[in-house]
């Protein structure tokens, strides 16, 4: 199925976007690293505050992104903004909970997956895009929807638990629609995504695995 809009059209979104937007990038590229250093130098509020940056992340690209630049070409963009919001919504009930969500990083299988998810979103995505010929403004940066799924994916397969599992199921579902931009758009660095998204549902299924030998074994 082609798409309602070019190439040149959905470049021409990215520059629109990082021009409005100027120099948010660079608050936001911040932020991302300070949620980086929560996972390592955990508080009290780390999780707290983890969660509602990403709540703001997501809301951030619904609205702005999405609904207010992506729109103009995309007429699936109002609903995909609507689904955003929807997941910035669930990282505010699930993180604020009793039960919240945690992102402590761990030298474990989890924790080190995460943790290059999250350093390749931030430092890995953005040199790719350059090499690929997506020079700025003409470049998904951090903050758009592709690089910051990856991030929250490896945020999220930090510390995989039962309540995790219903906050994973959309970033897990972008992976797979923004990786069409690689086919249509040449999008190469989008790789990147079907991989996290792949990564993810592998742990996840790893990690159900073994609750359910914990559980026989209890028994």
């Amino acid at each position: 199925m082609n798409p309602p809009f070019t190439s040149e059209q959905f470049l021409e979104v990215f520059k629109n976007y990082n021009q409005a937007v100027f120099p948010m990038q660079f608050l936001i590229v911040f932020l991302g690293f300070l949620m980086i250093y929560f996972t390592i130098k955990p508080n009290p509020k780390s999780d707290s505050i983890i969660s509602f940056l990403l709540a703001l992340f997501w809301f951030w690209m619904g609205i702005v992104y999405h609904i207010t630049f992506f729109s103009a070409i995309n007429k699936f963009a109002n609903v995909f903004g609507g689904l955003f919001i929807i997941q910035s919504i669930l990282f505010l009930v699930f993180g604020n909970n009793q039960d919240k969500l945690t992102f402590h990083f761990k030298k474990d299988i989890y924790g080190i997956t995460g943790m290059i998810l999250m350093i390749f979103a931030m430092i890995i995505f953005p040199i790719l895009g350059y090499l690929f010929g997506h020079i700025y403004p003409f470049s998904p940066a951090f903050g758009l929807p592709c690089p910051t799924t990856i991030f929250t994916l490896g945020l999220l397969v930090l510390n995989l638990k039962k309540r995790t599992i219903w906050i994973l199921i959309f970033p897990i579902l972008w992976s797979l629609i923004g990786f069409t931009a690689v086919f249509q758009f040449g999008i190469l660095e989008d790789y990147g995504l079907i991989v996290a998204g792949l990564i993810s549902v592998f742990l996840l299924i790893y990690n159900s695995k073994i609750l359910l030998k914990t559980k026989f074994k209890q028994k």
